[in-house]
């Protein structure tokens, strides 16, 4: 647990490990102050020793069971002579503290409940031959205490303000009130927090990793300031636009603006937040981002091994191109698996083997000449200025119009001409519909991969085109004395030239 706050970077100012003024910080090591306290109740017979054994304890709850009555302690001991109780437990004798409940539990303010408390305490069902009371357990036979008691002691000696906790506690907290009742102490605000539920309204488990922080960390690749993002959210309101924010945003924000009853948990959300803060990450730059970046070359190495990326990098430096991928907004980032996993397009040949026909990407065959004279343009630009920059602005000054005049035709004709031309190049280099933006993908391919693409892609565009515009040969009957033959093959005008 200490491991993984600090990874989430909640790091606490007084405790284990860091120390403080009101230690020690493990109940193993605060006995003696059980003890004493515990001393105080006895003699202010707030609780009382009691020296039944587990079998009584068993026989009394199964005998009440079959009587179908409610559970509980009937106070045998209680009436137990101070005195002869006290010599009992120094001879040796094992027992438990119980605490003698008031009649009534106190009620207490909740910061997210308001009013809360659950009224009558003195018994569970009031019957005059067989009563049975709550008085729980303060201290156990090995002399340790119950979470009731050691929570209590311990939240006053290390003056605790604020109790905020899960809601199943609610129950428990009018017995840990009377409890500072029973010290004539003031008690600490408290606040339940919803519990957490699955879609099958099924508490989170650890079992199934719901809550298991090194699945979210070392296996799902999630940051810290996600996940800690994420569990702020949980229940929780604020007036914020946006949520996505870091630990010191959630610091200044945070209030006990709680829902109430219990909260679902949509992981959904977490993919969400985690791709907003690692764009936060990347536009930010520093070592988060470089961790990223070494992240996802070691992952591409891994995934496509090194003879691919060498002859996929040449000259360039794999950090570059990691990084320039990042940068590109269209490829969102979840852990370095799944997004290395989204370059396929990019480093694999099979994903140019297989791309869409082009009909669909380019449907105008007409354009067809001219999208590979203007794509194949770009091979006049060098390498020393091949960019992103130099790239759009090459594109931007190519005209697929017949009319270079300021017409509203030739605008119409000239902005389809550079909408196909770009969907051409999305297909020429890298065989899909939707990609990052054209320049942007050139200068990640590099000049060298995207002169083998656009050549490669001429060659099956000049095939779609002749058999796009190739003359169909149809057979038809020949009236006899026309031919040798019964059938004469004869060409049908092209679509092409039927349009002319």
């Amino acid at each position: 647990m200490f491991r993984d706050l600090r990874w989430a970077g909640l790091h606490w100012d007084e405790g284990p490990e860091v120390g403080g003024a009101y230690g020690p910080y493990r109940q193993s090591d605060r006995l003696l102050l059980y003890q004493s306290h515990i001393q105080t109740l006895l003699d202010n017979r707030k609780a009382y020793r009691c020296f039944c054994s587990a079998d009584r304890i068993d026989k009394l709850n199964r005998l009440r069971h079959e009587k179908g009555l409610p559970l509980g302690y009937d106070r045998k001991c209680i009436d137990i002579p101070t005195h002869e109780a006290e010599d009992r437990a120094a001879n040796g004798e094992s027992h438990v503290v119980r605490f003698h409940v008031p009649k009534d539990y106190p009620k207490y303010n909740d910061l997210v409940y308001g009013t809360s408390g659950h009224g009558a305490g003195k018994s569970k069902q009031h019957l005059a031959d067989e009563p049975v009371f709550d008085d729980p357990v303060l201290i156990k036979s090995d002399k340790f205490p119950t979470y009731h008691f050691a929570n209590v002691v311990d939240d006053k000696l290390m003056r605790v303000t604020h109790v905020i906790r899960g809601s199943e506690w609610m129950s428990s907290t009018p017995l840990h009130v009377a409890l500072y009742n029973a010290f004539d102490w003031s008690p600490p605000q408290y606040g339940h927090v919803p519990l957490l539920v699955d879609a099958n309204k099924q508490k989170l488990s650890k079992r199934n990793l719901d809550s298991d922080i090194s699945s979210f960390r070392d296996k799902q690749g999630i940051f810290p300031e996600s996940l800690t993002n994420f569990a702020a959210l949980l229940g929780w309101s604020h007036q914020r636009k946006n949520d996505v924010m870091d630990l010191a945003e959630l610091e200044k924000t945070f209030d006990l603006k709680i829902t109430k009853g219990n909260t679902m948990v949509a992981f959904e959300k977490l993919n969400f937040l985690q791709e907003a803060h690692a764009r936060r990450r990347i536009e930010a730059g520093g070592e988060p981002f470089e961790h990223m970046v070494r992240d996802v070359a070691l992952q591409i190495l891994n995934t496509y091994g090194a003879a691919v990326v060498t002859r996929f990098i040449g000259k360039r430096k794999l950090r570059d191109i990691v990084a320039d991928f990042l940068h590109v907004r269209s490829l969102p980032y979840r852990n370095s698996q799944q997004f290395v996993e989204s370059l396929v397009i990019f480093l694999s040949k099979d994903g140019i083997k297989k791309r869409q026909p082009l009909d669909v990407a380019v449907p105008d065959v007409a354009l067809y000449p001219r999208l590979r004279v203007a794509a194949t343009t770009l091979f006049y630009i060098p390498e020393a200025h091949w960019n992103r920059e130099t790239l759009r602005y090459h594109l931007s000054q190519l005209h697929l119009s017949d009319d270079l005049l300021e017409t509203p035709e030739a605008k119409v004709q000239a902005k389809a001409g550079t909408k196909a031309l770009y969907a051409f190049l999305r297909w020429a280099l890298l065989g899909v519909e939707s990609s990052p933006d054209a320049p942007t993908t050139m200068e990640i391919l590099g000049r060298e991969v995207c002169q083998s693409r656009i050549q490669e892609a001429v060659l099956v565009a000049k095939e779609v085109e002749n058999q796009k515009t190739t003359p169909k040969v149809q057979a038809r009957r020949v009236p006899k004395g026309e031919g040798n033959s019964k059938w004469q093959a004869h060409t049908l005008p092209s679509a092409a030239a039927s349009n002319s």
